[in-house]
């Protein structure tokens, strides 16, 4: 009876082996320790900066337009709000029944005059 033992362990296999984990773990660990850093803010007395009163285009069921609750054509739509800031907040209020291409023509007239901060008001559902 003449076994005979290892004398060397292949150890390459092993190597790959934890490369790999080594790899999935530094990369797990980016994503989780992105954003972990506790910070405490400042308090203040007084509020941060006044944000700009929003502009309220509503579109009722027949596709009429109305600028902060008055009727207005959408070359009227145009010029006034041409003379606004850019970062000021749109709100677009749409009847649910209104033909979608009426509402995409004034979010593409809103968004074309360069305001970024455009919304669309919903209702919860009860």
């Amino acid at each position: 009876m003449d076994e005979k033992g290892f004398e060397t362990i292949n150890v390459i296999p092993l190597v790959d082996v934890m490369l790999v984990l080594l790899t999935i773990v530094l990369t797990t660990s980016t994503f989780i320790a992105v954003g972990s850093i506790p910070v405490e803010l400042p308090k203040a007395t007084a509020g941060g900066m006044a944000a700009p009163a929003a502009i309220t285009i509503t579109i009722d069921r027949q596709g009429t337009l109305f600028l902060d609750a008055v009727a207005a054509p959408i070359e009227h739509l145009a010029t006034t709000l041409k003379t606004h800031n850019k970062t000021t907040p749109v709100l677009i209020r749409a009847d649910q029944a209104l033909a979608l291409q009426r509402f995409v023509d004034i979010m593409d007239l809103v968004k074309g005059l360069g305001f970024t901060k455009v919304s669309l008001q919903t209702e919860s559902q009860s």
